[in-house]
């Protein structure tokens, strides 16, 4: 009963701070990395449903989010539509690839799936360098507009961190809908024996296609956003940077849990910034830390608090 008051009051209660973060400040260095944070939270939650769910390591996670950021630019520079329009076709295209790519491994054994994501995402990769009529090659798409809507303008980053808010908390809140759903519940079960599940005449591969496609375009659709947010894209949006980025964050929460990866995504992307002291030393100690974190955490976070909550539970039973 306490748990269940308590969860909705802090989600108020962290919306409310997140809404006012513009209002205390007008860093655009800070807000800068916000809105990043934002983006790549919203990325590693929907790497998080086909790999901490279904059990499927997808990299081509990062070839949606490239496809995403490039669809979204060309639709705008190109054809002259909206940046909403841009981010829905990001979405569309990513769909169609995912459905496309899906249907022909989703089958497959796990290391083949991870063997062809990858194969994908270095394609993406390829051709964001190499078709330079449509991508421009390494000179990239510079000079991406603001956002507008009804004549509003999101041209600063005050503006632009709630374009970032708001898509985050919504594919929050719906990728939360679909973990208390049937579909989050058999997901579950697929990752803990799938051999189970079949058996009892669940077939598996339909769940794990639209975790897969589901995944797909959410993260298209924050490449998107984040691509006008740096108002360029070229080939190194495709980075494995990003890719491990995401992973990093699911891996310290501790794949499959959901609170656990909204509140890692919150450290991982502050922490790299909060250790600029020391630009030498910077990633030598963020690697340091990671290390640690993972010999004492080695099921993530929600582990951890798992394992506390069970030994806590002993010692009042005794």
């Amino acid at each position: 009963m306490s748990r269940s008051r308590t969860l909705p009051a802090a989600v108020a209660a962290a919306i409310a701070i997140l809404l006012g973060i513009p209002l205390l400040t007008h860093s655009n260095y800070v807000l800068g990395i916000a809105i990043s944070g934002l983006i790549f939270l919203a990325a590693a939650a929907a790497l998080n449903l086909v790999y901490g769910y279904a059990g499927l390591l997808s990299f081509a996670q990062l070839g949606f989010w490239g496809v995403g950021g490039y669809c979204s630019a060309l639709a705008v520079m190109d054809f002259g539509r909206s940046f909403w329009e841009g981010v829905l076709f990001a979405g569309a295209v990513n769909l169609v690839l995912a459905v496309a790519i899906g249907v022909a491994i989703i089958r497959t054994t796990r290391h083949a799936f991870v063997v062809v994501t990858l194969t994908f995402a270095l394609l993406a990769n390829l051709i964001a360098r190499d078709w330079v009529d449509v991508t421009r090659g390494p000179l990239g798409i510079p000079g991406l507009p603001a956002p507008s809507l009804f004549g509003f303008a999101f041209n600063s980053s005050e503006r632009f961190y709630y374009v970032a808010l708001i898509f985050t908390l919504a594919a929050l809140a719906f990728l939360y809908c679909l973990k208390t759903s049937r579909i989050g519940l058999v997901l579950k079960a697929i990752k803990q024996n799938e051999q189970l599940v079949e058996s009892q005449g669940i077939s598996a591969a339909p769940y794990k296609l639209a975790a897969f496609v589901i995944a797909a375009v959410i993260t298209g659709m924050a490449g998107a956003i984040y691509a006008f947010h740096l108002k360029v894209i070229d080939p190194s949006f495709l980075d494995f940077y990003y890719m491990q980025t995401f992973l990093i964050i699911v891996i310290i929460a501790g794949a499959g849990s959901f609170w656990a990866v909204v509140l890692a995504g919150t450290v991982m992307v502050v922490l790299p910034e909060a250790l600029r002291f020391s630009d030498e030393l910077r990633m030598v100690i963020y690697g340091v830390i990671l290390v640690a974190a993972m010999m004492f955490m080695p099921r993530g976070i929600a582990g951890w608090m798992e394992d506390r909550r069970i030994a806590m539970l002993r010692k009042a039973l005794r």
